[in-house]
């Protein structure tokens, strides 16, 4: 077991029934406290941001590998993540022992306590690393049949690749912001299936992707490949990841290249990373994979993750209601059949690189994990707690992405993706 993981452990910090980070979780974030300009590495028990460059300045990580006392005074995680997988682990345990309820000195140390605690509500959260290339996969079956079912043949849903190879294409990575930033509804080109040419005007049909993406943890170079037995040490953790689309551009412009306009005008993600140690309980197998796949991507054992997503939507003046609950455990393809597949033809990558899952829906209609799927192309309106309708998303709504995991008494989750859709800027 991993020490750090050890479910009957609890922290001297009090931590609220139904948290998603007990002691257990130690996930890593990048914060900006409202007293300081400079913005530094924590991590967080309850609601309490710990602040790990000012542990480093101490001295208290040097027995977990951390020489460099300013690897956690960075702006971006990526130096940290850099260090490798040995390290994360060393950082994580030794955290667990620092706020374990058990360590009476550490609890009763003043010097120690002095600039480290801060209320989750006195803190600014940013994204936690710079986010060097970014890729899009489309690796849930039910999502891939419904969408197949909406714009080809019911009966061919899935394209003749799907079942051999996980789908994916290249993002914007620059787009990419953290919980708590608003979107403006973006413009593009649209064309109805009667209109005579393509106007530009903002998206009818704005839309949320409930996906989950990995972080990249041990950089390649160009050539080598990442075999999926290696690709463990790779990852260093995941975040959820709100996939922002525009359905109409995203219908006209597609063909033959892929999404372009409709996919890049934001995506927004969870602001603390959970890692792959802290998961480790919640493994278990996923689905069956017919036909057979490659040698390259053949595994054995549990590759997927136990993981409950949930989408809320909340309309102005009225409380958030729950739209899709599903969970991360429906991935036909994995994380680490994607990394393995992505790097099969030397691709090299990199720390800081994120890869989405694509739109995780389940097989029931209330875990489709977009409105896209929820409506059935806006066929099957929801009503809103304001009695007011949607086929898609409408200005001022809020977008809320959940997730968490729950075994043994121990609750391990990821906080919420939030954001906010204003409307369109003018020309």
């Amino acid at each position: 077991m991993i020490k750090a993981n050890n479910p009957s452990l609890q922290s001297w910090l009090k931590v609220p029934r139904n948290s998603d980070f007990p002691i257990q979780n130690i996930p890593f974030g990048i914060f900006k406290p409202k007293n300081r300009t400079s913005a530094r590495a924590g991590t967080r028990i309850g609601n309490h941001v710990i602040d790990l460059a000012a542990i480093a300045q101490k001295g208290y990580f040097k027995d977990a590998g951390i020489s460099n006392k300013e690897v956690f005074s960075q702006p971006v995680l990526n130096d940290f993540i850099a260090m490798g997988r040995p390290v994360w682990q060393a950082v994580r345990d030794q955290i667990s022992v620092m706020f374990d309820k058990q360590n009476q000195e550490i609890w009763n140390t003043e010097d120690f306590k002095e600039g480290v605690l801060h209320d989750i509500k006195d803190v600014e959260m940013l994204l936690p690393v710079r986010v060097t290339d970014y890729t899009d996969f489309y690796s849930s079956i039910e999502h891939a049949t419904n969408v197949g079912s909406m714009f080809r043949d019911p009966d061919n849903a899935l394209l003749p690749n799907w079942r051999h190879l996980p789908v994916g294409y290249h993002g914007r990575a620059s787009s990419i912001v953290v919980s708590g930033t608003n979107i403006h509804r973006p413009m593009g080109q649209t064309k109805g299936n009667d209109d005579p040419a393509p106007v530009l005007e903002a998206t009818r049909q704005l839309d949320f992707e409930l996906e989950m993406a990995f972080v990249v943890g041990k950089s390649t170079e160009l050539g080598d490949r990442v075999s999926l037995q290696a690709a463990r040490e790779h990852i260093f953790g995941l975040v959820l990841f709100d996939d922002l689309s525009a359905r109409d551009i995203q219908k006209w412009e597609y063909v033959p290249l892929g999404p372009f306009l409709a996919k890049n005008f934001g995506s927004v993600v969870s602001p603390w990373v959970v890692t792959l140690d802290a998961l480790e309980p919640f493994r278990l197998e996923g689905p069956k994979q017919e036909p057979a796949v490659l040698p390259y991507l053949q595994f054995a054992g549990a590759m997927n993750y136990d993981v409950q997503l949930e989408v809320l939507i909340e309309t102005e003046g009225f409380p958030a209601q729950s739209v899709c609950q599903s969970n991360f455990k429906y991935m036909y393809w994995n994380i680490f059949q994607q990394l393995a597949h992505h790097t099969i033809n030397g691709c090299n990558i990199n720390v800081g690189d994120m890869y989405a899952s694509g739109t995780l829906s389940g097989p029931q209609p209330e875990q489709y994990g977009s409105m896209l799927e929820l409506t059935w192309r806006g066929t099957k309106p929801l009503t809103m707690p304001d009695d007011t309708q949607r086929k898609f998303i409408n200005d001022n709504d809020t977008i809320i992405l959940r997730a968490h995991a729950e075994k043994d008494g121990v609750r391990i989750g990821f906080g919420e993706s939030r954001t906010t859709i204003l409307p369109a800027k003018p020309m």
